[in-house]
């Protein structure tokens, strides 16, 4: 259990940094305005730091679906034939 959650949240840390970097390359948090006057008032260390851990959250979520889905079926008593 311990591997399957370190599958998901280093590779979901790693691009939630990734993620940050071209968000805030591209947007000042100074000039967020559509997202309430809470957003715009918190200073600038905030903001970074509540969009880092929303990225990770959206990205380790994703790979969590990613893990659910890949993970092989129980492998059955007659040897996975469907047909006789």
């Amino acid at each position: 259990m311990t591997r399957r959650i370190l599958w998901v949240a280093w590779p979901s840390f790693l691009m939630a940094g990734v993620l940050e970097m071209l968000v805030f390359s591209v947007a000042d948090p100074a000039e967020l305005h559509g997202f309430g006057e809470s957003l715009a008032s918190m200073p600038a260390a905030g903001v970074y730091t509540l969009a880092f851990f929303c990225f990770w959250l959206v990205v380790a979520l994703a790979a969590s679906m990613t893990l659910l889905l890949a993970v092989p079926e129980v492998e059955r008593r007659d040897g996975g034939q469907d047909w006789p």
